[in-house]
């Protein structure tokens, strides 16, 4: 994305991670199982290591990292069901008979049509009238100012892999520091793998631009039809660029923060100025959780 996220880390520099010679013991090397067994032991202090694995200076352990990183990430964001949430609308659709009953209204002309001319009603010319639960379209941004090694990293990493799964169809995740980089935008297709490592590849870059990441995250939700727009933001919201935050927040149609344990104070203020759900994580882990919390 910039320079900042072209750094590497040597093998001296990745062994302040307890776990690094059990999951690498030799160079350009990953040992899936003590990989596992890590997981057990500590998945957040795990996670950590894997991201900062995908930024090794090593170019085969790198890679390594990348593959498994886009799959354990995606796997541990699945954790616990996903439900639907929004009490939708009545609306009229195309026959289904599992769908709702005959509109007999919209119906008329293909009813009448069948009669006149003494044949069979043609069920695509049928309409049924039933509930229709609004679609969701979520745009993250995430929060690239401060360190963003280890477990923020990897926190990250969890939030757009959660979000990747929640809608997979329909999101946008935002990288913003001095700069606001789209990483992927809310119209187009990319694997949840891609993604995951795409936000791996972000490093602690500046200053902290969260009006200008907020109305970025409008300029994406414009683009979808779903009956839902969520803003989820991954912040301590401690915007260090000029900017109506407040403003920028209260112009989206609903915003989620998720901040992080400890340094949560200025999120709060912000959640209750502008009437956004606030969840505080301490770790990868606690991301999907958090979203069922406040999504629902």
């Amino acid at each position: 994305m910039n320079e900042a996220s072209k750094k590497t880390m040597s093998r001296r520099e990745l062994a302040r991670h307890d776990q690094f010679e059990q999951v690498s013991p030799e160079v350009g090397e990953i040992d899936e199982n003590a990989v596992d067994e890590a997981m057990e032991e500590d998945a957040d202090a795990m996670l950590a290591l894997l991201a900062d694995l995908t930024g090794a200076t090593d170019p085969k352990l790198r890679e390594l990292a990348k593959r498994l990183a886009g799959r354990l990430f995606l796997d541990v964001s699945k954790r616990g069901p996903v439900r639907p949430r929004g009490i939708g609308k009545m609306a009229t659709m195309p026959y289904r008979p599992e769908d709702g009953d005959i509109d007999l209204d919209a119906s008329m002309e293909e009813i009448i049509g069948a009669r006149a001319e003494r044949r069979a009603v043609d069920a695509d010319g049928l309409k049924v009238r039933g509930w229709v639960r609004p679609s969701t379209a979520i745009a993250l941004l995430v929060d690239r100012s401060g360190s963003m090694g280890g477990k923020p990293l990897a926190t990250s990493a969890m939030a757009a892999a959660a979000v990747a799964w929640r809608s997979p169809d329909d999101y946008s995740v935002i990288a913003f520091g001095k700069d606001v980089v789209v990483a992927k935008s809310q119209n187009s297709t990319k694997s949840g793998e891609q993604v995951v490592n795409d936000v791996l590849s972000l490093r602690g870059f500046g200053t902290t631009d969260l009006a200008g990441a907020l109305r970025a995250a409008g300029e994406q939700l414009s683009r979808t039809r779903a009956g839902r727009r969520i803003t989820i933001v991954l912040s301590d919201c401690r915007a260090t660029v000029e900017g109506d935050v407040v403003a920028a927040a209260r112009s989206l149609e609903e915003v989620v923060i998720l901040a992080p344990a400890g340094d949560d104070a200025e999120a709060r203020v912000l959640a209750r100025q502008v009437g956004a759900r606030l969840a505080v994580i301490d770790g990868p882990t606690d991301v999907p959780g958090a979203l069922r919390e406040v999504l629902g």
